[in-house]
C-alpha cells in the first residue's frame, strides 16, 4: 500500500552507524528503542560480521521517473543523514557461524520505503541466498512504497513477489525479523512472504500504516503483540534473544534428520485394553500424558510456528520445528486432546508444506475427539481446513510419521495421520466415530455406547489386525 516516507513523521537525523533515534508517537504510544535500530545496528545486533555487496550506481533522472520536484534533493538529505545510498542495503554474513544472506531496511531513508534502486537490492539479496543455497534473514522497518516513484515504484512487489518464488522452489529458507515500523509493500511481500516471522517487542506490523488507517481502528491491532494472537507471526523476539533465536532456526532449517523418523516411545506403562469401551476410557484419563510430555522428551529443544497467517490460532495445535539430541531437526504438528478448530488445521498444513519444502522430515502427534463442529468452526471453514490438511499430509514428499497418543475422534484426527506409517500407544483409540455418538446415530440408548465400542473395533490391538497402525509402541 502506497504510504508516506515514514508513517510516524520525519525520518530520524542519524549517521552511518547509528545516531538519535525518534520517540515514537501516535496511537500505539511508547515502543522499546530497540525497535527502532538503524539498518547497521540491526545487522551489528545479529551477525558475526557482515560484508556488503553494494550494487553499481544506476543512472536515474535527477528527480526520479516521476519528475517529482525536490525528490533528488530529498534523496541528498536522506544520504546525508544516515551514510547509506539506499534505504536496503545487504550482503553475506554470519549468525552464530551459520552463513546467510542478510538484506536490512534503513527506515531513516525515506521512511525506508521501496523504489526501484531498493528492489534492485533487494532482489539481488534473494539470487544471493538462492544461489549460494543459504539462508535469507530480512531485517524489515519500512512504510511502504516510495510515492515519489509512483507505479514504479509499486511495481517492486511484484519482483520481490517472483524472487520469493524462485527463492521457495530453491529450498532456501526465509526468517523474516519485523523491526518498527514494517507496514505496507514490505511487510505484504518480504515480512509475510517469509517461512518464519519474528517481531521484535511493540514494533508496528500491518499492511495499512499509522496515517492512513480508519480513525476508529484499534490501535493493538497493528502491533508485534497484536499480530502474533492473529496468528500473522510466529514469536515477538526480545533484542537480547534474538542472535540466539535466529541461530536456532538458522540450525534447524538447515539440519533435518534423515527420515523416516522413529515414532516416540509411549509414556506411562499401560497394559492393552480388554475392550473397546476401556479403551476409550484409557484415552480420556485426565492423567493419561499429553502431546506437551511427548514433544519434551522426543526433542532437546523446540521452536514454535505460530498461526494460520489468515487471523486464527489453535492453542490445542502445537507446531514447530524440533531439535534432536543429535542436532537434527524434525518438524511437528501435535493436537493436544482438545477439538481441533480451522485454524489448527490450517496451521498444521502450513507447517508440513514449509518441512517438505526445506527436506525436514515430519512428526504429528494425534489426540484429538474430533474436529471442532460448533457454528463458529463452520464459518470459520472447518471442512476447507480439514481437507486442507488431508492435502498436505498426502502430498508431502518428505517421511511423515503418526504416533497416536490417545482419542483418534474420526476425520479430525485422520487428517493428521500418516497413510501407512501411522503408530499407536497402548493407551489410545482410532474410530469412525466416537461410541456415544455412533450409538446416536443408530438410534440406540446411551447405554449401549460400550457396546457399539466394541462393535466398532477401536482398540490399539484391534487396529494393527485392520491395517489402519503399524504397530503398537
Amino acid at each position: 500500500m502506497p504510504e508516506v516516507p515514514g508513517p510516524e513523521g520525519s525520518p530520524p537525523e542519524a549517521s552511518r552507524h547509528g545516531g538519535s533515534r525518534p520517540a515514537a508517537s501516535g496511537p500505539e504510544g511508547s515502543r522499546p528503542a530497540d525497535s527502532r535500530l538503524s539498518a547497521r545496528e540491526a545487522v551489528a545486533l545479529l551477525t558475526d560480521d557482515f560484508t556488503e555487496h553494494p550494487l553499481p550506481a544506476r543512472a536515474t533522472a535527477p528527480d526520479g521517473p516521476l519528475s517529482w520536484e525536490g525528490y533528488g534533493a530529498s534523496r541528498a538529505r536522506a544520504a546525508a543523514r544516515t551514510g547509506e545510498e539506499e534505504s536496503v542495503l545487504h550482503g553475506t554474513a554470519t549468525v552464530g557461524g551459520r552463513p546467510c544472506v542478510v538484506l536490512a531496511f534503513e527506515f531513516g531513508f525515506l521512511g525506508g520505503s521501496l523504489g526501484e534502486r531498493a528492489g534492485d537490492r533487494l532482489e539481488d539479496a534473494y539470487r544471493l541466498a538462492r544461489e549460494r543455497r543459504v539462508p535469507l534473514v530480512s531485517l524489515v522497518a519500512t512504510g511502504g512504497s516510495r510515492m515519489q516513484e509512483g507505479m514504479v515504484a509499486l511495481t517492486q512487489l511484484q519482483r520481490v513477489a517472483r524472487a520469493t518464488v524462485l527463492l521457495r522452489e530453491a529450498g532456501v529458507p526465509h526468517i523474516a525479523v519485523l523491526r518498527d515500523p514494517a507496514t505496507g509493500g514490505g511487510w505484504a511481500t518480504v515480512g509475510a512472504g517469509a517461512d518464519v516471522v519474528l517481531a521484535l517487542p511493540g514494533a508496528q506490523i500491518g499492511f495499512a500504516g499509522s496515517r492512513v488507517r480508519p480513525p476508529d481502528a484499534d490501535p493493538a491491532a497493528y502491533t508485534a503483540e497484536g499480530q502474533l494472537a492473529a496468528g500473522h507471526i510466529d514469536a515477538v523476539v526480545h533484542p537480547e534473544e534474538l542472535r540466539r533465536t535466529v541461530t536456532d532456526w538458522l540450525a534447524a532449517l538447515t539440519s533435518p534428520a534423515p527420515g523416516p523418523v522413529e515414532p516416540p516411545s509411549a509414556l506411562g506403562a499401560r497394559p492393552l485394553p480388554a475392550t473397546g469401551w476401556a479403551a476409550v476410557g484409557l484415552a480420556r484419563d485426565a492423567a493419561r500424558p499429553r502431546a506437551e510430555a511427548y514433544l519434551d522428551r522426543y526433542f532437546s529443544r523446540r521452536l514454535p510456528l505460530a498461526g494460520d497467517r489468515c487471523g486464527g490460532t489453535d492453542p490445542g495445535v502445537l507446531c514447530g520445528v524440533g531439535v534432536r539430541a543429535d542436532g537434527r531437526a524434525v518438524a511437528y504438528v501435535a493436537q493436544c486432546g482438545t477439538a481441533t478448530r480451522p485454524a489448527g488445521y490450517r496451521t498444521a498444513a502450513r507447517v508440513i508444506r514449509l518441512a517438505d519444502r526445506l527436506g525436514v522430515p515430519v512428526l504429528t502427534l494425534v489426540d484429538t475427539p474430533g474436529a471442532a463442529n460448533d457454528d463458529e468452526a463452520e464459518r470459520a471453514g472447518a471442512g476447507a481446513a480439514i481437507a486442507d490438511a488431508f492435502a498436505a499430509v498426502a502430498g508431502a514428499r518428505v517421511p511423515v510419521t503418526t504416533l497416536l497418543i490417545g482419542e483418534g475422534g474420526s476425520g479430525g484426527a485422520l487428517a493428521l495421520a500418516a497413510p501407512d506409517n501411522t503408530w499407536a500407544t497402548p493407551d489410545s483409540y482410532f474410530s469412525v466415530i466416537a461410541p456415544e455418538l455412533a450409538a446416536a446415530i443408530l438410534k440406540r440408548p446411551p447405554e449401549d455406547a460400550p457396546h457399539t465400542a466394541e462393535q466398532l473395533r477401536l482398540r490399539p490391538q484391534d487396529l494393527v489386525e485392520l491395517g489402519v497402525v503399524r504397530g503398537i509402541v
